[in-house]
């Protein structure tokens, strides 16, 4: 090897320890995680496809060090010099490479953050003091309460018990990593966890380091491009696959740990097993709102596939817990079930069973009483796949559990034996952790909501009304539909026969209907109606569940999206309550839900969060003056463009009173695996959704001072105007928004079941949230999270310079202002202007480049006003760990913007010969392969794919896709 090629290898790890400077903390490790992770992969790199492309990959990342330190447009065309001149084979490699390191870089993220962790835990110390206000540590949380704010232990308790956080679960289309690589993502994070443990031999290191070789080359060899999209059935195996690998045992883990901490400030119970601290719901399969793909047969498939899932998971566990309770010694109760249970068993002997396949013996009453739970298990878990699989099944029912009541019942019964035999303590082992398994999952895993959008459901009404003879029901005003509906409830006729005239719309509806009320009801959770804006649109589904004979109705909740309908909101709520029918029929309880993306999408970010901040403030007071409990639904997406952010800090900011320990909230897409990815992923996110629950009710954030919301609505004011004249008002922002970014080329990465767009034809209105935030993202201009701020802030401090007093003053005490002004200055840390710049020369027409360069001055306008509201010199200067991070992934996401805004030029104008090609590719080269797994794409040879995976990596990047 030559010394130039020996300086090279070098090369990348003296820029990673260039870029970020020195440790910032004692036990930081990141920068030895991530080098040791890049020399693995250039290795394997260079062994696959040569060394010419390891020095290509290490010339591209030190031409994007070089930009970064400078920021000189020169380097980003030096470096789309470099890229152009690939052959297709090559370029794919080399996208595929920097999307790989980048994955690598978030694996150390995540061991240093968990090393950290650990370290802090030891010393018995708060998580690093930066990190504090992002964290919630349920044992911090406890001791908050009862040292600082003089809450009784007793109290906490009593709190902690009555309040329940339901998890839901979407299969929203932002997850772009295929779960054969999630899976050795996470043996890579494994090893590299091992081979800096303490205890570990020479032995050890070289077979750990034989194994991250391994994985990391298996990852590198798998195709990261779905080739098909995955169906809604495909969606709902993906994510239930997190309740295998780390909810399932989670949940009685994390219980346990709230046992302890209740423990250590004084409390000597345990949270009961049927308190329901944490439940889980899902989407996937039930969410209809605009994607025709999820039928009602699918809603059937997803159902029973989870009830399926379930009872193997309970199957799997429950000849462990034979094997543990072995004893004898047991209630008159126990005894007597036991010998009926022994009398009745006509089985001598079950071969299908690997332990206890003889007949139990009578004194061995536990495993007797088990023996007919596993029973019962098995021949639930084989109904549900008859069912599945032939839409049949020989089981009779009555041989299965149809009710959770029925499972839980003998468990119970042997808790009760255990306890008043003097062996508590053995039932507070596993017997406890399985009916707390139970009673958060059920029999149906989770619950699943169905949604559709209110117009689906005016479109079946007004088929009926017509066939009534009744005129048109759509037509009808909202006082005429609601006192029509509202007779049809409270009266008893049948509306409509098999004669009803239905359109393939319809049918859909009413067969969706049919399949809630034939499957048990405890499969299913809330009828969520998208696009809500009036209570008749909550009374159709009531009536429309009815009709079809649901035995007993789902919940129904209204979704409220755009900024006139959360305006509009209290005031249909308070029509409903005042409804004696309706009354009746929520039995003091409702639910609503907010949704964060389309309010955004609609007026922009800081006008979206304040109007979602108000409505939840009157719609609670709507609640209580009817006496009903409002459970607040949040749908908050993974980007802060969609109402992401830390989940700790979006909680505790929520206006007081509105959580009161029932929370619902969505968890979208990659935000499923960067909260269950792993264990400890899956402990910390039960752990911070509980503590920051608990927190918020019991020690409320301060409401906002008059002047305050006063400055906040003047503000939310101009911040719309300004979203609005450049995002609807502008003529040709639609044709720049295309051309700018990857927007229309989103499509084709086949990473969810829905359409990007609601309507086939039409502007931004008719775009999904999704790939709105998505085109946005990729170019690192984010701008849909940051527009209006600049109007908004502008207008408050010209009016009167005492104004940036104020919101200083807010920044710094009131929470909601706080986390709003955060999220955003973490969003500026990850943007740049200069790539959004490449962008617009390469790729947008020259009669909109000054509209680029308004933008741009604009972004660097808002980037100014945010820092002197905040009160800082640089961004992020509050959190240096998470700037280091910032910092070390920059370089790689440069090279993959620079290479996807020159394969973007490619792809649309195909007479463009940016690509001076040196030589045709031979066909033995192993990169040429690469090219011939996309045979049918109508472009050149290789663009396609190459643009993929510059997506995928951008996202990994920016560790958001929507």
């Amino acid at each position: 090897m030559t010394a130039r090629n020996l300086e090279k290898m070098a090369s990348i790890d003296a820029q990673l320890r260039l870029l970020a400077p020195g440790k910032v903390s004692e036990d930081d490790k990141l920068i030895e995680y991530d080098a040791l992770l890049l020399d693995r992969f250039l290795d394997i790199l260079q062994d696959l496809h040569g060394e010419d492309i390891r020095e290509t990959v290490q010339d591209c990342y030190e031409l994007s060090a070089e930009y970064e330190g400078k920021r000189d447009p020169k380097k980003l065309e030096e470096l789309g010099n470099v890229l152009t001149s690939l052959d297709p084979g090559d370029s794919i490699v080399v996208a595929k490479a920097f999307s790989h390191m980048l994955n690598l870089a978030n694996l150390a993220e995540e061991v240093q953050m968990a090393y950290r962790r650990r370290i802090k835990l030891k010393k018995g110390g708060f998580v690093d003091e930066a990190n504090a206000t992002t964290e919630s540590d349920i044992e911090e949380t406890f001791k908050k309460l009862v040292g600082q704010l003089n809450k009784s232990p007793q109290e906490v308790f009593d709190e902690l018990k009555k309040q329940t956080v339901d998890l839901v679960l979407t299969a929203h289309p932002t997850q772009c990593v295929r779960r054969s690589l999630l899976q050795k993502h996470g043996k890579v994070r494994d090893c590299l966890q091992q081979l800096y443990a303490k205890d570990i031999t020479p032995d050890d290191k070289k077979e750990l380091d034989e194994a991250l070789q391994r994985e990391i080359q298996a990852a590198f060899r798998t195709d990261e491009i779905r080739r098909t999209p995955p169906t809604p059935q495909d969606e709902m195996r993906a994510g239930m696959s997190y309740f295998q690998e780390t909810i399932w045992k989670g949940v009685p883990k994390f219980l346990r740990r709230v046992d302890t901490a209740l423990k250590n400030i004084g409390v000597n119970e345990r949270v009961p097993y049927n308190a329901p601290l944490i439940q889980f719901s899902s989407w996937m399969g039930g969410d209809r709102d605009g994607n025709p793909r999820v039928t009602p047969e699918a809603t059937r498939d997803v159902c029973l596939l989870a009830r399926m899932m379930a009872a193997n998971l309970y199957y799997s566990q429950i000849e462990n817990l034979m094997f543990e309770l072995s004893m004898w010694r047991c209630s008159a109760e126990l005894l007597a079930r036991a010998h009926e249970l022994h009398k009745c068993s006509r089985k001598e002997h079950a071969k299908h069973y690997v332990e206890f396949w003889k007949q139990i013996p009578p004194n061995e009453p536990y495993r007797v009483v088990l023996g007919d739970v596993r029973d019962k298990l098995y021949n639930t878990r084989e109904r549900a796949r008859q069912l599945l699989s032939d839409e049949a099944s020989h089981i009779p029912e009555d041989t299965t559990f149809t009710d959770v009541k029925q499972f839980m019942e003998p468990l119970e019964l042997c808790y009760r034996s255990l306890c008043s035999c003097g062996d508590q303590a053995i039932a507070e082992g596993s017997l406890l952790d399985f009916l707390r398994q139970v009673s958060t999952f059920g029999l149906s895993l989770v619950r699943l909501d169905i949604r559709q959008e209110s117009d689906r459901h005016t479109d079946v009404i007004d088929a009926i009304t017509k066939h009534l003879g009744l005129g048109s029901y759509r037509e009808w005003s909202e006082e005429q539909r609601q006192e029509w509906l509202l007779s049809e409830l409270s009266g008893k006729r049948p509306l409509f026969g098999t004669d009803l005239p239905k359109t393939e719309e319809i049918s859909d509806v009413l067969e969706t209907f049919k399949v809630i009320s034939e499957l048990p009801a405890d499969n299913f959770g809330a009828y969520i109606i998208s696009m809500a804006t009036a209570p008749s649109d909550v009374l159709a589904v009531e009536l429309l569940q009815r009709e079809c004979h649901v035995k007993k109705p789902l919940r129904v909740v209204p979704l409220f999206e755009k900024l006139a309908d959360l305006e509009a909101a209290p005031a249909a709520v308070a029509r409903l309550f005042s409804m004696d029918w309706y009354k009746n029929r929520i039995n003091g309880k409702q639910e609503v839900m907010i949704g964060y993306s389309d309010s955004g999408k609609d007026a922009g970010r800081l006008s979206a969060a304040w109007q979602l901040y108000k409505a939840q403030e009157e719609l609670i007071k709507v609640a209580k003056q009817h006496g009903v409990k409002l459970t607040m639904f949040h749908g908050r997406g993974g980007t802060v463009g969609r109402g992401g952010g830390p989940t700790h800090l979006a909680i505790l900011s929520q206006p007081p009173e509105t959580i009161h320990g029932s929370l619902r909230v969505t968890v979208q897409g990659e935000v499923i695996e960067q909260s269950f990815g792993e264990e400890h992923l899956c402990f910390r996110t039960l752990q911070r959704f509980t503590a920051a629950t608990l927190e918020h009710g019991m020690n409320p954030p301060a409401s906002p001072k008059p002047e305050w919301r006063a400055l906040m609505d003047e503000m939310a004011v101009a911040a719309t105007e300004e979203y609005r004249s450049i995002v609807f008002q502008e003529p040709r922002f639609v044709e720049y928004f295309r051309l700018a970014t990857p927007e229309m080329e989103y499509g084709r990465m086949n990473i969810g079941s829905r359409p990007s767009k609601r309507k086939p034809s039409g502007g931004i209105e008719s775009l999904r949230a999704i790939p709105w935030i998505f085109a946005w993202t990729q170019t690192r201009f984010h701008l849909p999270v940051w527009l209006g701020f600049n109007g908004a802030f502008k207008q408050a401090i010209d009016k009167d310079r005492k104004n940036l007093a104020t919101l200083r003053e807010m920044y710094n005490t009131w929470p909601f202002f706080r986390v709003t002004i955060d999220l955003i200055e973490m969003v500026f840390a990850k943007g740049d202007p200069g790539i959004a710049a490449l962008y617009d020369k390469l790729l947008v027409s020259k009669d909109l480049w000054s509209f680029g360069e308004r933008l741009r001055t604009n972004y660097e306008e808002t980037k100014r006003l945010i820092l002197q509201v905040a009160g800082h010199r640089d961004l992020l200067e509050g959190d240096p760990y998470l700037r280091q991070r910032l910092v070390l992934r920059d370089s790689y996401v440069t090279t993959l913007n620079v290479c996807q805004a020159y394969t973007l030029k490619q792809i649309r104008d195909p007479n463009n010969h940016v690509h001076a090609k040196l030589s045709r590719e031979p066909a033995s080269k192993p990169a040429a392969e690469l090219v011939k797994l996309n045979p049918t794409s109508e472009y050149a040879p290789g663009l396609e794919d190459t643009l993929i995976l510059t997506m995928k990596g951008i996202a990994a990047g920016m560790h958001n896709t929507g």
